[in-house]
């Protein structure tokens, strides 16, 4: 199992070999350092939790300075757990950076999509709205009947598509392909969009 932490940098273009051209985001993946192992035995399941982006010692809580300092690592702005089938290989220390993938590996990327604050049904959910004509003023873009009637139970049921904030939700995105890896910059790019805006946290995962 293949995992690093990265943030997203933009989009471009890739050719291939034949000279199509493909979308492709630029993510600078890493270098990431193992700050805990954790296996069956003591923690009743297989993970490794790793350390991204360097911090100041003044803006980390004691507890997890000492936690970076028993690992040996320098103090990290972001902590994630990588769970795994098997007993994990690397040790407390580790760093895992760009080269770990390879051109062609399948990935699915896991980040929060950008935030469109409070819209509408219609740009929220596809709603077609009312018509145009026949007496129509300001209702177009309305969502029209909630329920709430008999049939109902007299209330709004839970879940009725309303408006509301929409986006800045965990994304997961699968089956994305990995078109190039610059080791020198520890940068990948993955074919296709992925969550988030430019600076957004990415996890990245490849079986």
């Amino acid at each position: 199992m293949k995992f690093i932490l990265g943030t997203k940098q933009g989009m471009t273009q890739v050719f291939d070999q034949s000279g199509r051209v493909f979308p492709a985001t630029v993510i600078s993946a890493g270098p990431v350092s193992v700050t805990q192992v954790k296996t069956v035995e003591i923690d009743g399941y297989n993970a490794i939790q790793v350390g991204f982006k360097d911090q100041k010692e003044s803006r980390v809580i004691k507890p997890l300075l000492g936690h970076f300092k028993k690992a040996g690592v320098s103090p990290k702005s972001e902590l994630r757990e990588f769970r795994t089938e098997d007993a994990p290989t690397q040790a407390v220390g580790d760093v895992i950076d760009a080269s770990t993938f390879e051109v062609g590996d399948v990935i699915a990327v896991r980040g929060i999509s950008k935030g469109k604050g409070f819209q509408g049904v219609v740009k929220r959910y596809g709603f077609h709205g009312g018509p145009r004509t026949h007496g129509q003023k300001h209702t177009e873009r309305s969502p029209g009947s909630i329920g709430g009637g008999a049939g109902d139970g007299g209330r709004v049921a839970k879940g009725k598509k309303m408006p509301g904030r929409m986006g800045s939700d965990m994304v997961t995105v699968k089956n994305l392909k990995v078109v190039a890896v610059d080791v020198a910059t520890n940068t990948l790019m993955v074919s296709g969009a992925v969550p988030g805006r430019q600076g957004t946290l990415i996890e990245i995962v490849s079986k």
